[in-house]
């Protein structure tokens, strides 16, 4: 799936089905923290089918308020906040990076070792994006590789579970304390909550892989 389409969400008791589901939604959350919807993407969301990944689960609240929040906007309103939460000339509101949120500075030891482990699943830095690895889309997408990727040796649950613990787990929940409390973060006020709901059902799914 590109990360600028949308299907069902709906986990099914097929594993295909649910690897599927948790592929989508990564690359989903993956394009919402890249780039500001467009107006294709809010058109699938206004006519897709966008039922929440488990009905009566974990993620259904946190996915009916961001659908609600999509059918809401505009292209311009929600370029206009992805600007001002994440653009701008010099220092942004919020850092989408993890060196910061581990470290406390970008390009630090944090993304080194993340280089480190992408060098070794295979994986290399499109050149042609100017974000460094650990950018939130960045380790989004390489969690969508190694659910949906062919190649077993690489994408399989053992090395999902080291990425994740490693490089989404660590950090990923305090870039959403940022933009939830930013007074500025309409659109991004439910993308916040919906990546954090999804980091911990993740997170659960892993720690009952260790039990």
């Amino acid at each position: 799936m590109k990360p600028h389409e949308i299907r069902a969400l709906s986990f099914a008791s097929a594993d295909d089905a649910e690897e599927l589901a948790r592929a989508e939604l990564y690359g989903l959350l993956a394009r919402l923290w890249f780039a500001p919807p467009d107006a294709a993407l809010l058109q699938q969301f206004r006519v897709a089918v966008t039922e929440a990944p488990e009905a009566g689960g974990f993620l259904e609240a946190p996915w009916q308020a961001l659908v609600a929040a999509m059918r809401a906007t505009t292209p311009e309103a929600a370029a206009a906040e992805f600007d001002a939460l994440f653009g701008g000339v010099g220092k942004p509101e919020v850092f989408v990076y993890g060196s910061f949120y581990l470290a406390g500075f970008l390009n630090e030891k944090p993304l080194a070792a993340l280089r480190g482990d992408l060098a070794a699943l295979g994986l290399a830095r499109d050149e042609t994006r100017g974000e460094t690895e650990d950018h939130v889309a960045g380790v989004f997408e390489v969690m969508r590789f190694l659910i949906a990727g062919d190649d077993i040796a690489v994408c399989n649950l053992e090395q999902q579970r080291r990425f994740f613990r490693a490089h989404v787990q660590t950090w990923v929940e305090r870039l959403c304390d940022a933009v939830e409390a930013h007074p500025q973060a309409l659109l991004w006020r439910p993308i916040g909550a919906m990546t954090r709901a999804f980091v911990q059902v993740e997170a659960q799914g892993f720690d009952l892989l260790e039990l």
